[in-house]
Parts: structure tokens; sequence; C-alpha cells
């Protein structure tokens, strides 16, 4: 009896040594479930006709979930209150809650939606479809839709048509049928009656099927008839051949024509057509925010150019008006000094009032023009409260930063630097709008030897607030200069001057640049050629010349091509408009990059018509400056 307890002492211990052994590793699992799920049982059956149910029960072999189904579910024609959609178990449930149309050929794309429940692989292409009458339509129209900024396909965006032609459908009566892009831009609507239609895509943001302005939009310049063809496919039918190589002694297979199988197959047209989606230039006006990070000025920005400016007033405590009112509502303009962006979206206020600086908080009444719901810019009144929150900090840290503030000085910085571009001109920007400026306090010497020689210049303010000053003047490639700026060259609206500036400018070589010409093959007078980097972002833009458009001075690395013809002349490509039922301008990529060397001069031809302009992008850029939908 003891030796059976020690044997089973010594099997325990050695099963826990090995216990030991293995506790890093763990159960490893199986590989992971990438088989989506599959469908078992239909209630009722898809493609049923004279379809009365209010209900359809779709079952599976295994448990699954649903994914964004507000995203992935599109149920055609679209109704204006949508099914109610339900996993349960391994089922998916669909109740609808509208009554169906009748004689209409109903299709639930469910896209992505269904997926299995542990490794959420999705069962993609799975569509349902039925019939309140007696046949299913079986027309489809099939095409691509692309951004007309960028060319890039679209993923996910709307694609619709319309029995009624006219063109105040769009904006007054839901789409007659509909689908989404897939991840390749491609469209396909399905189930289609035979008819004309008129084609659209539409970012609809309001989810009623209808467009409203200032969403984005796509339209097909000419009527769509759907219709099908059977064509004759032929199709290679290969067989293998065994036989034994005589010198290496291996086995080799090959493959010899067996036979040619033809076949009919129902093609649907059409299948290529191609919808340019733009944002309209049209935006709504509105108040977007207001900044304030220092305590005396304070940003106000709108969201879109204004054609004249707010009118404010501020309510100033502790000042009695003529009737004896212990506020009064002033004229801001009167305490302050305004630095206005060029398109006037972008306001900053220069308190010049010390009351209203030391005040935390100014209450302001903003008169400005607003767009309504039609974008129509009517006028509004808003009051606002321009808040100055002081940071947090110590008496010690407070002291100090007090300190610093009666003791400031101007800053000045430039865009001078040891690695200076010769086409670049030399900026100096001051953090503060400037009162006085003594030119004679600025020096540019050029620096030969151990000797500095002055260069002439001239500064000139690029703005009215002198906020940024241009130093013009020849500089000379390989040369070194020297920037400098006297202390008191400049002083602020609040009294403080600048330091000292001395900044050392070396220019490059003209053997480090590059420069390219390009020659279109087919020219037009309205061309205009874009120069872009590996993100997809315009670096520089000329009109295009017969003789050939040169830009200069450029970096040796890798660029791009595009043109775009401009239509309008404006000198900017503009986007469509559906009110005017105008296209964008067109795009047209250059296929091949650029890689430039230095002190090479590159001729390039561009024959934007030789690739079709929806597959001449390169890859490296798709997608690289698209806004998501």
């Amino acid at each position: 009896m003891m030796k059976q307890i020690q044997i089973y002492i010594t099997l325990l211990c050695g099963v826990i040594l090995v216990s030991c052994a293995n506790l890093g590793q763990g159960p490893q699992g199986g590989p992971r479930d990438s088989i989506p799920p599959a469908v078992v049982k239909e209630s009722p059956l898809n493609g049923t006709l004279q379809f009365a149910a209010k209900r359809i029960e779709v079952q599976f072999d295994e448990y699954v979930q649903l994914a964004d189904i507000q995203k992935n579910v599109l149920i055609s024609p679209p109704q204006q209150n949508p099914p109610e959609v339900k996993a349960v178990g391994k089922s998916v449930t669909v109740t609808f809650n509208e009554p169906l149309q009748d004689s209409t050929t109903y299709t639930i794309d469910f896209g992505a939606a269904i997926c299995d429940y542990n490794e959420k692989t999705p069962l993609e292409g799975y569509v349902y479809s039925f019939s309140t009458g007696d046949v299913i339509d079986s027309l489809a129209i099939s095409g691509r839709l692309y951004d007309a900024a960028t060319l890039d396909p679209l993923t996910g965006v709307m694609v619709g048509i319309h029995r009624n032609l006219e063109d105040s459908a769009l904006t007054t009566q839901p789409f007659t049928r509909i689908t989404r892009t897939n991840s390749e831009g491609e469209f396909t609507i399905r189930n289609v009656h035979s008819g004309t239609y008129r084609l659209y895509a539409l970012n609809d943001i309001s989810r009623d099927y209808l467009y409203q302005p200032g969403e984005a939009v796509a339209f097909f310049d000419s009527l769509v008839t759907p219709y099908c063809q059977v064509e004759i496919h032929h199709d290679t039918i290969w067989s293998d051949t065994l036989g034994v190589d005589p010198v290496t002694h291996d086995t080799l297979f090959s493959q010899q024509v067996d036979s040619v199988y033809s076949h009919p197959v129902t093609h649907f047209y059409p299948d290529s057509l191609v919808l340019w989606y733009f944002e309209e230039a049209r935006v709504r006006h509105y108040f977007q925010r207001m900044n304030r990070e220092e305590p005396h000025a304070f940003t106000l920005v709108f969201s879109a150019p204004q054609d004249s400016l707010p009118i404010l007033r501020a309510l100033r405590p502790s000042e009695v008006d003529s009737l004896g009112n212990d506020s009064a509502w002033v004229n801001f303009m009167d305490y302050a000094l305004l630095q206005a962006s060029k398109n006037l979206d972008t306001l900053t206020y220069w308190l010049m009032d010390s009351l209203a600086i030391r005040m935390d908080s100014i209450h302001i009444e903003m008169q400005y023009m607003a767009s309504d719901s039609l974008y129509n810019l009517v006028p509004r009144t808003d009051t606002i409260l321009a808040v100055y929150r002081q940071p947090r900090m110590s008496d010690k840290a407070r002291e100090s930063y007090e300190k610093r503030k009666r003791e400031r000085k101007l800053e000045l910085k430039t865009n001078a630097s040891s690695s200076f571009e010769i086409y670049d001109t030399i900026r100096i920007t001051s953090s503060y709008p400037l009162d006085s400026i003594h030119v004679d306090r600025f020096h540019l010497l050029q620096n030969v030897d151990t000797t500095r020689k002055s260069v002439a210049c001239e500064v000139i303010k690029k703005d009215s607030m002198g906020m940024e000053l241009l130093m013009l003047a020849t500089l000379q490639p390989e040369q070194t200069y020297t920037l400098m700026v006297d202390s008191a060259a400049c002083s602020d609206i609040y009294g403080a001057c600048n330091e000292s500036l001395e900044q050392t400018i070396r220019l490059k070589a003209l053997d480090d640049y590059s420069s390219l010409i390009v020659k279109l093959v087919h020219f037009d007078s309205l061309a205009r050629i874009q120069l872009m980097d590996d993100k997809d972002r315009v670096v520089r833009e000329l009109p295009a010349s017969p003789e050939g458009t040169t830009f200069q001075y450029l970096a040796p690395i890798t660029f791009y091509l595009r043109l775009y013809i401009d239509r309008n002349g404006d000198g900017e490509w503009t986007t469509g408009d559906w009110s005017t039922k105008r296209q964008p301008e067109p795009i047209y990529y250059y296929p091949n990059k650029l890689k430039l060397r230095a002190n090479w001069d590159f001729e390039e031809s561009f024959d934007h018509l030789a690739t079709p302009q929806t597959e001449a992008k390169p890859k490296a850029l798709i997608g690289k400056n698209s806004k998501k939908n």
C-alpha cells in the first residue's frame, strides 16, 4: 500500500512539474474563423412575388450580429420610415414600418452589416429582393463615382435614380431606387424597371433622400435608359498532360487547349457611367467662435468669407451715459484696432482701452450677415462674451509673470535662415501690431571675405497693421548675407520696443535646383498646370504655354503633375453648381511620377487625353488628399 502511495505521489509531482514548465504557453486555440455566416433559410423566400408580409426573417448557420445598420443596410426604393432591422441568435429580421407600394420591386442590400458573432467576419453582397406585383424588375445601372477635386473613387456615397425627369425632383421627391458605392467607388442600382431616368449621387446629410443646399452632389448630364443584351462568351477549356524531364527526371505538366466553350451571357447596360461628385461653392455663413487667449485682444471667426464687417457695440460697466444709466452700449471700434484677414472671415480686435484690457469679461453686441435655411444672407444680432481666463499659478510664478509683462519687449521673427531659397522673400513678423517703424534701422549686409558690404533694400508693410514686413532686395546665389535690425527699430501699439535682431542668410547654389518644362501634346489655352507633392497637394501652379510651361528653382525631389481646364478663366479651379447644372472644371493627372535631380533641366510631354481621366491618377496619390464623406 505504501509503495502504491509513493508511486502516486511521484506521478503527481511529475504532472505538476510538466504543468509548471508550460505556464507560459496556455491554450493556443485554432485558426481565425474567416468564413462568413451562410444563409440556411429565408421566410418568405428571396424573390417572392405578390409579397404581402410585414416581416422578413433570414436564418444563418451560426450566431450573427449587425454592424452599423444605418450605414450598411439600404432598402430600395427608400422609405421615409425605415424598417427595423434586428439580429437575434442565428436570425436577422426586417420589420416594415410603413405600407409597401403596389406592383413594386424592393431590394434590401445588407452591405457588410451581417457578421458572425465571434470574429465579426462580414457576409458581403447579400441582397434580398421581392415584388409586391407579378414580376421582379431585373434591369441594372452601373458606374463609378469620383471626387471631382481629387479624382479619387468615393466609398459609401448614395447613388440614386429618378423616374421624374424634372430637375426639381431631386429637391422634392425621394429617389425611385438607390444604392451605395463600394470601396472602389463602384455602384450598381439593381432591380430597375424599364424606362428613362435621371442619375444622381448625394451626400444625404439630412437623411430624407432629397437634395438640400450645402450637400455634396453629382449628376449625369444625359438621360439614362437601362437595357439588357444577350452576348455569346467564349471560354477556353484546358487539359493537362503529364511528362518526365529526360535530364532531371522531374515530373512536368503542360496545358493544351482541349476545346472552346461558347455560352450566352446576359449583360446589363449602361455599365460604365461616370459621376463627378462635388461640393458647391456656396457655403453657410454663420459666426463660428470667439477666442481670447490674451487680455489685450480677441478674435472672431466666421464660417465663410464676408462681404462686410460686423458692427460691434460693447457694454461698459462703471460708466454712466447721458441718460444717467449705470451701463451704456458704446461703439466698440472707439476702443480697438481691427486686424482683418483678406476675406474678412477672421477678425482680430486689439484693445486700446486699459479698462477693457483689465476686464476678464467683455459683453459685446454683434450685428452681422448670416445665412437662413435657403442660404440667403439676412441680418442677425448676437450677444457674445469675450472671456479671458488667467492661467493658474503660484504667487511666486505670478509675481514673475507680472514682472515680465511690465518689462515686455516686442518680439521680431524672420523666415530668413542659414539655408535660404533663392526665390524666397525675407519676411519679418511681429507678435503685436506696430505703431512705428524706423526703416533706417533695418540693414542687409553681404559678407565678402572678412568684410561686410551694405546691400540696397526696401522695407515695406505687407499689411496695414505692420505685423509682417517685407525686405525687398536682389540676392545672389551662393552668397552669404547678414540681416540686422537695430534695437528700438519698431514699437508696437502698447509702447514696447524690439531688441536687436541678427540673422545669417546663406543662399543655395543654382546647382542645387532643378527645372521642369511641361509641354502639352494637345495644347489648350485654358489649361493650368499644377505641380503636386506626394500628399497630392498643389506646390506650384502656372498657366499652360504653347512653348512649354517652365517651373524653375525646384527642389530635387519627387513631384507629380496634373492640369485643369479653367473654363471661366478666373485662374483657379471652380467646382460645380447644381442650380445652373454646371459640372466642375475637369482635372487630368499625369500618370507617372517625376523624380528630379539637382542641376538638371527636365522636359516632359503631357498628353492628358491619352489615358482615360479616371485611370491616369498615380496609385501613390489616391486617397492622400480626400475628404471623408
